[in-house]
Formats: structure tokens, C-alpha cells, sequence
């Protein structure tokens, strides 16, 4: 699941994660068709930057998705495709990476796919012969999983408390599914490492930090920083009583290691993917200009000793 929302309290922070166009040098087709189910529009939150711990993070994220899933899969179905696998919005593709490893060895490989969305990374693990299982916290991501079609399984549930049993699998992966949206990622990371087996690996992305500097907006209003990049206190959309329903958490690329070595993997590879010249598309505040000059994507590559 790719997503990427406004971090900079008064703009337009509905903006991001919108208005995608598939490139047209991709000859893929999706069967992604327009769900039935159309949520009534609500009134515009407001965006903040406070204070948001680990439950309210999950009830208000768990809560966002599952009203915008339906809008996500129509804008964004296209891009992603049904059983491609895809980093971020660049569009590396796991095809070329190969950061699980070379494909003819991920067969008969038990893989965990976390914050799957419509499960389009788990539907290409399937077909290189691994055995992955989908995981989301939102129900209705996972509904379009169901529509779309698989036979893997499909598990509701959150990252931080994951419901499987030690050492169950070989590999996990997460497309911009979790990480980016939880108070404590080292509650995730010390999951995902108790449900891998010794020299399993884990390979996830997340808007890269330094994005968190710079608005988020893809044409050159978004070239100049604007915020600290040190600044960790997290991006909150609240509705009128305060609540909030939609959280976003920053940490800087120290951070991010610090959490990863602490939690017991070890650091294998950062990958940062450079804007391809056949991407002419803009999602939210990716765009061809930013990410010719700046990184959108960060790609750790863990593994399990």
C-alpha cells in the first residue's frame, strides 16, 4: 500500500495521495474497477502538527482508511496494478530491485506482507511461488483484496500486535504500510523480527525524511524548506471536537536506523530510488521535478541474525 499525505498544517492537506496518472510506457492493465460503496463527503479536517500516541494513531488511521479505501483503489488502483509490486511513488518495481532476493528464490517461502491494502504485493509474491499472507488494519483495504481476488490469506489486524506465532515466516515487506503511521515503530519492528525465522529478512519504505522538511506539494513551491527537519512532532488531521482522524509520524534517517538496530535486525542496505525518466505521473508531492533534485523514497533492507 503506497500512500503519502500533506504534512504542512494549512495547505491543502487533501491533496496528496490523489490525482495519479499511469505511465504510459507501462503496458500493465488492472481490473480495478469503481467499488459500489461511495462514503459521503465530510466536513475538511484540520491540520495540525501535535502530540499522537500509539492508540490514537491506530483508531484514527484504522478509521481513515477504511473510509477512503474505495477513492484510494479508484485513483491509485491503475499505478499499482493488481499484482505488481511497487516500492513509492517512483514506481520501483520489485521486479528490477529484487531486495526480497532474486524472485526464483522466493518459492515455497512463507512472506508477510504488512499494511498489504488491496493485497497487490502479496498477489505478486503468490505468483513467484511464495506463500504470502496479507495484512492491514483496515477492513474495507482488504474488502478490495477480497474483490480483486487471491488465494492467500487476508488478516485485520495491527502491526504493533501481530497474530501469528514465533518464527512463522521466512520474509516480511511493507510498501509504505504501517511504519510511517505508528507512534512507536519499534513496537512494529520487534513484531515483525519475533515473527521471522533466524536470517529472515524485512524490507520496507516510507516517505523519505527529508521530505518532512519541504511542503508537500510537487511543483517548485515545494523546493524550498519550509519546517525543521528535526521538527519530530507528528502531522494530525483532527475533526471539530479534536479528534483525531488521520496521523502521520516523522522520524529522521538516525532515527530510523537507531530503531532498526535496536529492535534487533541489522542494516543491510538503504536504498533511495531516483526518479525514472518514464514516470511522468505527479502523487500528491511526488512529481518529476522533485524527484529529479530531491529523494521521495527511503527503502530499508533489514535482516534477522
Amino acid at each position: 500500500m503506497v500512500n503519502a499525505r500533506s504534512r504542512t498544517p494549512g495547505t491543502d492537506h487533501r491533496n496528496p495521495g490523489t490525482g495519479v496518472s499511469s505511465p504510459a510506457s507501462d503496458g500493465r492493465k488492472s481490473t480495478t474497477k469503481e467499488p459500489i460503496i461511495q462514503e459521503p463527503e465530510a466536513p475538511e479536517p484540520e491540520a495540525t502538527r501535535r502530540a499522537a500516541d500509539v492508540a490514537e494513531s491506530a483508531r484514527a488511521n484504522r478509521g481513515w482508511w477504511d473510509r477512503n479505501a474505495d477513492e484510494y483503489q479508484v485513483e491509485h488502483g491503475t499505478f499499482l496494478g493488481d499484482d505488481r509490486f511497487v516500492w513509492g511513488p517512483e514506481g520501483l518495481d520489485e521486479v528490477e530491485a529484487e531486495l526480497l532476493g532474486p524472485p526464483e528464490e522466493l518459492k515455497g517461502r512463507d512472506v508477510l506482507e504488512i499494511g498489504a491494502g488491496a493485497a497487490q504485493c502479496a498477489r505478486w509474491l503468490a505468483a513467484q511461488g511464495a506463500r504470502p499472507v496479507a495484512l492491514d488494519i483496515s477492513h474495507r483495504q482488504l474488502q478490495h483484496a477480497l474483490r480483486i481476488g487471491g488465494s492467500f490469506p487476508l488478516v485485520c489486524a495491527d502491526a504493533g500486535a501481530l497474530p501469528f506465532a514465533d518464527g512463522s515466516f521466512d520474509v516480511a515487506c511493507s510498501a509504505y504500510g504501517a511504519l510511517p503511521f505508528v507512534a512507536d515503530p519499534r513496537l512494529v519492528l520487534r513484531e515483525v523480527r519475533r515473527v521471522l525465522r533466524p536470517g529472515g529478512r524485512f524490507v520496507f519504505s516510507v516517505t523519505h525524511p527529508i521530505r518532512w522538511a519541504f511542503p508537500d506539494e510537487p511543483g517548485p513551491e515545494g523546493l524550498s524548506v519550509s519546517s525543521s527537519y528535526f521538527d519530530r512532532t507528528p502531522y494530525v488531521e483532527q475533526d471539530e471536537q479534536g479528534r483525531a482522524v488521520y496521523v502521520e509520524h516523522h522520524r529522521t534517517l538516525g532515527d530510523r536506523v537507531r530503531d532498526i538496530v535496536a529492535s534487533g535486525f541489522r542494516l543491510v542496505d538503504l536504498v533511495e530510488p531516483e526518479w525514472p525518466e518514464w514516470n511522468t505521473s505527479e502523487w500528491g508531492g511526488w512529481s518529476p521535478l522533485r524527484g529529479n533534485l530531491i529523494p521521495g523514497t527511503a527503502i530499508f533492507v533489514c535482516e534477522r541474525d
